[in-house]
């Protein structure tokens, strides 16, 4: 089977006709007939600036765009069923697609990250390819996790509000600290813990992992130390940097037992998902003021106004602005034009989304 196919899918509910089967690699390649990108303004200005957005009208004989600010839903499905692209290109303000998808849609090009708001599982069952930016981003956010580490380590959050609310100067009596030389923890070792990792080099840091994939050929190739367990994590470490998954496994498996083996004046990261953290033990132990927590995410979010978290000297916060700066959506946009390149010529496509994959994201 080429590389990007699936199985051929049943006929969908309420179709009159089969879906069309997805291209392929040894046959005679025909050009997509038609993309409709449904994503704003910002999305395509940001994501797609020339000569990336010339590249991706021509993939297929027949481009639109749909900026979807402020569109019903069922709006949107009316004019997908009227365009009825092949290619479907999407972003963040993507409503939902219908359950019943137009008969020749085969592929969504997701520029951002999670899916899960405009598709469901199903559509995947249903033999549709699904791909995201994948590990586009990776380093941006683990360079936000590093600002997090030295923001934690300097107190920068003690001083701003010192000198902002109380006209304060440096005192002898608030410690800060260096990274250099500091053992650090991984909670998951994914694309960013491991562009993390690399960040990390210059500091010499020793850098332990928790993770269910870690092998020893990815211990050798990033000069890691696996840890089998969360509690050896929290307690070997200056440094911990939260990075799982949020999936049935680890939603809420970092708890107030992890949280209080942390040594005093060590530092707690979290870009990675809110939930993964019981927040309520979090703010217990953060009010102690013995640890340092830099979080970029949260269980609710927008983090409330009234939120316990606000205000602390020993936490840095952040509005989940972890993700790709505005100057590098360019990276995701240029990952994007590149699977959609390779759809048409029915070569190997990056960051599919498998049911497998869905169930396990957030």
């Amino acid at each position: 089977m080429p590389p990007h196919t699936a199985p051929p899918a049943e006929p969908r509910a309420g179709h009159s006709r089969p879906a069309a089967p997805l291209p392929s690699a040894t046959a005679e390649r025909t050009r997509p007939a038609a993309m409709l990108a449904a994503v704003t303004a910002h999305e395509l200005r940001d994501f797609l600036p020339e000569p990336l957005l010339g590249e991706l009208r021509g993939v297929a004989s027949r481009f639109s765009h749909l900026d979807p600010t402020d569109l019903a839903a069922a709006d949107f499905h009316r004019i997908l069923a009227r365009e009825d692209p092949e290619i479907l290109v999407t972003g963040w303000k993507t409503p939902p697609l219908p359950a019943v998808l137009p008969p020749r849609l085969r592929y969504v090009c997701h520029l951002v990250g999670s899916v899960k708001h405009i598709l469901t599982r199903d559509h995947l069952a249903q033999g549709l390819l699904v791909t995201n930016w994948g590990g586009s981003i990776s380093r941006i956010v683990a360079e936000w996790a590093l600002f997090h580490i030295l923001s934690c380590l300097r107190r920068a959050t003690y001083w701003t509000l010192a000198m902002h609310r109380e006209e304060g100067w440096k005192n002898l009596g608030t410690e800060t600290a260096s990274l250099f030389g500091r053992r650090v923890g991984l909670h998951g070792f994914g694309q960013i813990a491991r562009e993390l990792v690399r960040l990390l080099e210059p500091f010499g840091c020793h850098i332990t992992a928790h993770a269910p994939d870690i092998t020893p050929e990815l211990e050798a190739r990033y000069g890691i130390n696996g840890t089998p367990s969360l509690e050896a994590l929290f307690a070997e470490n200056d440094i911990v940097v939260e990075l799982a998954p949020l999936n049935r496994e680890t939603e809420g498996a970092v708890t107030e037992h992890h949280l209080r083996l942390l040594k005093p004046g060590s530092v707690f990261v979290n870009v990675g998902r809110g939930a993964v953290v019981d927040e309520d033990a979090l703010v217990r132990v953060a009010r102690e003021g013995k640890v340092m927590f830099g979080l970029d995410v949260f269980r609710t979010e927008p983090l409330p106004a009234t939120h316990s978290l606000r205000g602390l000297h020993n936490v840095s916060l952040t509005p989940h602005i972890g993700g790709p700066t505005t100057d590098r959506r360019r990276d995701a946009g240029a990952f994007a034009v590149r699977n959609l390149r390779a759809y048409a010529a029915g070569t190997r496509l990056d960051a599919v989304i498998t049911p497998e994959l869905y169930d396990r994201s957030s």
